[in-house]
Formats: C-alpha cells, sequence, structure tokens
C-alpha cells in the first residue's frame, strides 16, 4: 500500500504544533470577519451622519474604522508569519524524511535515477510543496471565504446588488484567469529557455577545448543566438500580458462601479439603496477584485505543486533495502583474516527484466589471494564489485564472504570487512584527516598513520602546512597519482581484510602507475584482493585472471597460462606492445 509522505509529514506537524495550528485558524477566521467591517462603517458614516449633517460620534467612527483597517493589517501579517513558520516545518520535515528514505532505499534505485533528479526531487519538489500550503490551499481557503463574505455583505445591501454581482463574478473571473493563465504559461517557457541558454553556456566553456579543436564556432553561436532570439520573444510576450493586466483588471473595476452607481441614480432607482450603501457596496467591490486575483494564482501554485507532490512521493514508495541483523559484529563474519573466502554461487543479475548483465556466474576467491576481472566495456565487472558490497542484490543466486550472505550485512559493518578503490576520489569537506576517516569514530589516529605509511602516502602529508589538520576540499592540492594513494589509504583505515580496486591505474603514467602497483603489492600480504583492470601490467601481478565477456565467464586461469592460450589476452598484449618471456 502506498504511502503518502506529505500527509503524514503535514500530520505530523500539525500535531507537533497545535498552539500555532489554532492561532493560525483564529486568525483566519478574525482576518475574514474585519474585513467586512470597514465597508459596514463607511455606510453608518454617510448615512447616518454626513448626509444627515450630525457630527455626534463621527469622530468615535472614524477612529473605529482607521483602528479596524489597522487591524486587518495586522491580522494579515501574523497569518503571513505563521504560514511561513509552519510551510517551513513542514518541509523540514519532509526533507528529513527523504534523507532517512535515502538511508534506507534499495541501491539499485540509483542505477536508474540521475544525481541531479534526486537533488531536484529533494529541492525544488519539497519547494513547491511548501509553496503550496503558504501560497496555494490555505491562501485559496481564505480568500474564497473573504469572496463568500463579501457577497453575503453586499447581499445584505441589496438584493438586486447581490444578483447583479453573482452575475459579474463569473465573468470577471474568467477575464482574469485567461490572462493569467497565458502570464504563466510565458513565464515557464521563458524559465526553460532561460536555463537551455545558461547550460548552452556551461557547455561551451566546459568543451572550450573541443569547440576550437574542431572549429565548430559558429555551431555553437548559431545555436546560442536561436535560444536568445527564442528567450526574448517569450520575454516579450510575458511582458506584453504583465503590462496589460493590471489596466484590464482596473478598467474592470472602473466598469462594475459604474454600472452599480448607475443601477442607484434616482432616475433609474433600480437597486434601491442609499448612498452611504452605493459607497460600501463600491469598496466591497473593490475589495473583491483581490481575492479573485489571488484565487486564480493558487490554482496555478497548486497545479504546478502536484507534479512535485507526486514525484515526493514516488520516491518516498520506492523500495527499500532488507531489514539486516543490526546485532550481527565483523568478527562473526570473519574472524581470522587468513580464512576469508568469497563465493559467487549461479549469480544472474540484471537492471531492467530479461536483459542479464550477469549470467549464471560462479567464482570461488581464496584466502590472501590475487583475483583480477578484465574484458570489455559492459561485460558486468564493476556489478560485480557492487553486488560483492551488497549495493546490488542478484536476481538468482547468492554471494557470500564466509558462507554469510553480503546482502546481510549491515552497512556500518562493510567498511570493516570491505575496502573499495574508485578510479574517481570523492572529496569531502575537512581536512586530510577527515578525507580519510570519512570521520568514522572507529577509525583511530593510529590507524590512519597505518594506512598513509602503508601506501608511501606520508612523504606528502610532511608537505603539506598543517600536515593532516589541512583543509582539502579538491583535487588541486595533489596529482593523479597522489589521489590514488590517498584512495588506498581511505580504503586501508578501517584495515579491512578484502580490498575491492576499480581500474585503479587507467589514467595514470607508467612511472606512478609502477609505485601504484608496489603499494598493492605489500597490501596483497595482508588481503584478499579484487581487481577490475584493462592493462596487462595490472593483471600480471595477479593470482589469478577471470575473463568476462556478455556476463559470463570465457576463461580463467593464472596470467601465465592465459597469455600462452587465450586469444584475448593475446590481442590485449599486441596491442599493449607487451612480450611475455
Amino acid at each position: 500500500m502506498k504511502t503518502s509522505l506529505i500527509r503524514i509529514s503535514i500530520g505530523k506537524v500539525f500535531k507537533n504544533n497545535k498552539g500555532t495550528v489554532s492561532l493560525l485558524l483564529v486568525t483566519i477566521v478574525s482576518l475574514i470577519l474585519v474585513s467586512l467591517i470597514p465597508p459596514q462603517i463607511l455606510r453608518i458614516i454617510i448615512d447616518e451622519h454626513l448626509i444627515l449633517k450630525r457630527s455626534q460620534g463621527l469622530l468615535v467612527l472614524g477612529v473605529v474604522y482607521m483602528s479596524v483597517l489597522l487591524l486587518n493589517g495586522a491580522f494579515e501579517s501574523i497569518k503571513e508569519v505563521l504560514l511561513t513558520v509552519l510551510g517551513q516545518k513542514i518541509t523540514t520535515k519532509i526533507r528529513k524524511e527523504m534523507i532517512h528514505k535515502l538511508g534506507r532505499i534499495n541501491a539499485r534505485y540509483f542505477s536508474s535515477e540521475e544525481t541531479g533528479v534526486v537533488v531536484s526531487r529533494m529541492t525544488n519538489d519539497v519547494d513547491s510543496v511548501s509553496s503550496m500550503f503558504t501560497s496555494g490551499i490555505i491562501s485559496m481557503f481564505i480568500d474564497s471565504f473573504k469572496v463568500i463574505g463579501i457577497i453575503i455583505s453586499i447581499w445584505y445591501f441589496s438584493s438586486k446588488l447581490g444578483l447583479v454581482t453573482l452575475i459579474i463574478l463569473p465573468i470577471v473571473f474568467s477575464i482574469i484567469r485567461i490572462f493569467q493563465s497565458r502570464m504563466f504559461k510565458a513565464q515557464m517557457n521563458n524559465r526553460v529557455l532561460t536555463g537551455k541558454i545558461n547550460n548552452h553556456i556551461s557547455e561551451s566553456l566546459k568543451n572550450i577545448k573541443l569547440v576550437k579543436s574542431y572549429s565548430i564556432e559558429s555551431f555553437m553561436e548559431k545555436r546560442y543566438r536561436s535560444y536568445l532570439l527564442q528567450n526574448f520573444k517569450t520575454i516579450e510576450k510575458s511582458n506584453f500580458y504583465d503590462s496589460i493586466f493590471s489596466p484590464i483588471v482596473q478598467i474592470m473595476k472602473t466598469i462594475v462601479i459604474a454600472l452599480i452607481v448607475l443601477l442607484s441614480v434616482p432616475e433609474v432607482n433600480f437597486l434601491g439603496i442609499s448612498v452611504g450603501m452605493v459607497a460600501a457596496a463600491i469598496e466591497l467591490f473593490t475589495n473583491l477584485f483581490s481575492p479573485i486575483e489571488n484565487i486564480g494564482m493558487e490554482l496555478q501554485e497548486i497545479q504546478q505543486a502536484f507534479s512535485g507532490i507526486r514525484r515526493v512521493n514516488e520516491f518516498y514508495d520506492e523500495p527499500e533495502e532488507e531489514e539486516k541483523a543490526s546485532e550481527i559484529e565483523a568478527k562473526e563474519i570473519i574472524n581470522d583474516w587468513a580464512e576469508v573466502r568469497i563465493s559467487f554461487n549461479d549469480v544472474t543479475f540484471a537492471y531492467e527484466e530479461n536483459r542479464d548483465i550477469l549470467k549464471e556466474i560462479n567464482i570461488e576467491i581464496s584466502p590472501m589471494e590475487k583475483v583480477a576481472l578484465t574484458g570489455r566495456t559492459g561485460a558486468g565487472k564493476s556489478t560485480i564489485f557492487k553486488l560483492i558490497m551488497g549495493f546490488l542484490k542478484p536476481v538468482e543466486g547468492t554471494i557470500t564472504i564466509n558462507e554469510f550472505d553480503v546482502a546481510k550485512i549491515p552497512n556500518k559493518l562493510k567498511r570493516r570487512i570491505i575496502g573499495y578503490v574508485e578510479q574517481d576520489f570523492h572529496f569531502i569537506k575537512g581536512t586530510l584527516r577527515e578525507q580519510i576517516t570519512l570521520n568514522d569514530e572507529m577509525i583511530t589516529e593510529e590507524d590512519v598513520l597505518q594506512s598513509i605509511n602503508l601506501t608511501g602516502f606520508n612523504e606528502y602529508v610532511h608537505e603539506l602546512p598543517k600536515g593532516l589538520d589541512t583543509i582539502i576540499t579538491d583535487s588541486s592540492t595533489f596529482s593523479s597519482g597522489q589521489i590514488q594513494l590517498l584512495s588506498i589509504s581511505r580504503a586501508l583505515a578501517a584495515n579491512p581484510p578484502i580490498l575491492l580496486l576499480d581500474e585503479i591505474t587507467a589514467n595514470l603514467d607508467s612511472l606512478t602507475e609502477e609505485k601504484i602497483l608496489s603499494v598493492l603489492e605489500k597490501a596483497s600480504e595482508k588481503h584478499t584482493i579484487l581487481s577490475v583492470s584493462h592493462r596487462l601490467s595490472t593483471m600480471l601481478s595477479s593470482d589469478r585472471i577471470i575473463i568476462l565477456e556478455d556476463g559470463k565467464i570465457t576463461n580463467e586461469g593464472t596470467p601465465e597460462r592465459l597469455l600462452r592460450e587465450d586469444d584475448w589476452m593475446k590481442s590485449k598484449m599486441i596491442l599493449e606492445n607487451l612480450t611475455w618471456d
């Protein structure tokens, strides 16, 4: 059964802020009632004092009239403050729930959804929910009751005037809605085209070398001019509707007021109301246009927010990882480093139904063994790593570490068991020490020093102004080789028995690669290593090579045997100009 995150979050916020909600309801009721009082006072002032030239009590009525207007403004301000407070609390609650969900969601979700989509759901979509609450439903509720109250007040003056109001109201609302919808459409088109212009500028600057190398400046300029021209046209249309909207509303107000006056003159006397009632009716009609305009805009806010609500709820309904036994300790899975065994038992995996990435994979990795996975792009090498770490779950079969299903290992233990080194190093905001520990309290200073000494990264740490306490925010401080050593240090800091290395020498020169390989040679004395590689130099240091093609193991064995017997390995050797003695 699907659950509405929005409904749950709003319910919790309302339940935990009963005082604020109660004050908001009182303020709304007071605001609606108070907004109807000034026209009534105005009628009394004109009919019972100004026309009769009776000054007694006129000052008091004037003070009351001004006080009611001030009170109306005060209630309006209080309403806006309370709506903003509750709206921000709802936004915060939704985002907290989404972050909590992010930790439980199945890792497969991130294989099909781009990072930008997830970020957009947590920012733009949640903001649209907050906007719907603050300037959407509640505001429309208030404005609707204001309109009802004004119609009742007008009907109180004259049933004929009330009838005229009911005839005029739909016409006015329809005209306003037509202009508002066209304005909104023009503004949305403008946003889309502004986004295209910004993306084009960013793309041009990012790929400026490519643009210059292939002499496609004229093409990029032509496309940029096209976006600018389209954007200009949408801005022009939006400005046109903006410029004529207010005059049209004023003209409609003038026509309605003129109609009331015309129907009230003694020669016509259709409405049969006094001068004071005419003045009060004019003020009520003037006040009637504002909520009608607001209702139109609020309807658009609500329509726009519905797509955001749907996307947020879809995210919240995504499948979650299975419950894992939190009481398990790492030593229960791996008690002796010399006895670490990884097993793939008839593993089949697919990101999409009927499109298998891996097919009936069987692999046995012995303790302290160095195994290299190789094969063409898309063969399923990186998918095997994700399966070992439990990010993905096989469609069929199991993956075990010492006969313990990796899918059931709690996430908090995985770093104690598996160290993962990627091609790209992801920096966090913090010191060099925090880049290595990732703020894991279980990793001690001794663990950090031991990991950087093993990799040789300590040589570079001493050159930094504050050593491990130096603030590092991006890759500009280090070379590619140094970043790779830092990445290995991060993986080794928790002292895991298993290391997964994903193409870590792919973008390095031969000298740097040689240094990385010597580090791995030292690490292999105490670790079981599984690596993905396309370079023969990296594969030759392994105990065993497994070749994958189209999701299946086509061959495996020692580097010596495969280089003599396997056609694919021979081709690799020829391409890299290597020989085998």
